[in-house]
């Protein structure tokens, strides 16, 4: 699966700092300064309807971090798949009377130009879920033969007591996985199961329902397998960082991780981030309630697409925040003025707010502490908090250089 056009971005004239991350199963800051090359897997879209605010903040998020790292030195090897056949997706074609291949494939398109708008460095691998399954089935079998499945009713389950170190990423209770395991598409109550936490890894064929042949008889992969496959192939054994949004944390990436812990004996990640929530009409975004803001729908609006950015960057990617039209107008507002400061040429001294920003962005994505730092400097340009000060003939220069590389704002 091909991904989208790379922006181009201009090398800044710092050099950032080493990256510190928050790391969900630690709970703390951690660093993350790799040796031999950055490694990332965020979790995509699962594409059955279009990119919205929600995605985009996340996405956005670790690009982010996918910059500090490049800032820092590093080169960064980025995977993300695509959930191209899950229950939601033919849920929804089979709802609208749309083939659900023609489905997934429209949706991913229209994320792709969401996405290479909002100047999102692409993944090197885009891997489909359809994709995998070859990938899958060497896994499944990896876990077969390592005693940590067992059949039901023609299902493959996991069983999550096969790993050790299950339940260590999110650190919840067994009371919480249950609840969220039974909220977010799994199966506590089925009968039959060894443990109510069980995950399916492969799904056998039901009637009307796209399928494979496997080993295990024809059916088609669980989600959580599909992730973990594909991390393991194109990232291999214990790469620096899994990424999503703080609804995966569990089951998702507990049962990514538990799948490849069992079956290589490493830990899956070195750390595990997670981008809050984005909330619109007082609950979170989400297409059950109805409450989605499209990226694409700003976009026909006229909406210059580096206005949504700086809006989502004005929050911390890691908070649960509420989106509002009027974010929207003043990020509109701001963009205006930033442009008028930057054309001047000339401008307050660059270089301290070069490294503010990278600096920011060095200590857990600290987006708002680096987009406060250049409001700080377009006001002292501009003379909007006292005289206008242009005493760095250089500053329009090292700013956008800058902005582009670190915050993925190009003006």
């Amino acid at each position: 699966m091909r991904a989208w056009t790379p922006p181009e971005i201009p090398t800044p004239t710092v050099t950032g700092p080493a990256v510190r991350v928050h790391d969900t199963a630690t709970g703390g800051l951690v660093a993350s300064d790799p040796t031999d090359g950055a490694r990332l897997y965020v979790c995509g879209i699962t594409p059955y309807d279009a990119t919205h605010l929600g995605h985009a903040a996340t996405y956005i998020g670790f690009d982010l971090l996918l910059r500090a790292w490049r800032n820092a030195g590093h080169d960064v090897h980025y995977v993300q798949n695509v959930t191209d056949v899950d229950d939601p997706l033919l849920e929804r074609a089979e709802k609208v009377s749309v083939d659900w291949a023609e489905l997934a494939e429209r949706e991913t398109e229209l994320y792709r130009t969401d996405m290479e708008a909002l100047r999102v460095v692409p993944p090197q691998q885009l891997i489909g879920a359809v994709e995998s399954i070859p990938l899958v089935i060497d896994l499944v079998q990896r876990l077969v033969d390592a005693g940590a499945t067992y059949e039901l009713d023609g299902d493959l389950y996991f069983s999550v007591t096969a790993d050790p170190a299950f339940g260590e990423e999110s650190g919840y209770d067994t009371a919480t996985m249950l609840r969220l395991f039974g909220e977010r598409g799994g199966d506590p109550d089925r009968e039959g199961k060894r443990d109510p936490l069980d995950c399916i890894v492969w799904r056998a064929e039901r009637p009307g329902e796209p399928a494979w042949d496997s080993p295990f008889g024809r059916g088609r992969p669980g989600w959580h397998i599909e992730c973990a496959a594909i991390a393991l192939e194109y990232l291999g054994e214990h790469f620096d960082v899994q990424g999503g949004g703080s609804d995966l944390v569990f089951p998702h990436h507990e049962m990514c991780a538990g799948h490849v812990q069992v079956a290589t004996g490493r830990p899956f990640a070195r750390a595990y981030l997670h981008a809050g929530m984005v909330g619109y009409d007082g609950e979170k975004m989400s297409k059950s309630r109805g409450n989605l803001v499209f990226v694409n729908a700003l976009r026909n609006s006229d909406i210059d697409p580096m206005a949504i950015r700086l809006a989502l960057l004005r929050h911390h990617y890691r908070s649960d925040w509420e989106w509002t039209d009027a974010e929207l107008f003043t990020a509109v507002d701001d963009l205006a003025t930033w442009r008028k400061a930057v054309a001047l040429g000339a401008g307050a001294p660059a270089g301290p707010v070069a490294e503010e920003v990278l600096a920011a962005l060095a200590d857990d994505l600290d987006a708002p502490r680096a987009v406060a730092a250049v409001d700080r400097w377009v006001a002292a340009t501009l003379g909007t908090d006292g005289l206008a000060d242009t005493s760095d003939a250089d500053a329009a220069g090292t700013l956008l250089a800058v902005l582009d590389a670190a915050l993925g704002i190009s003006l």
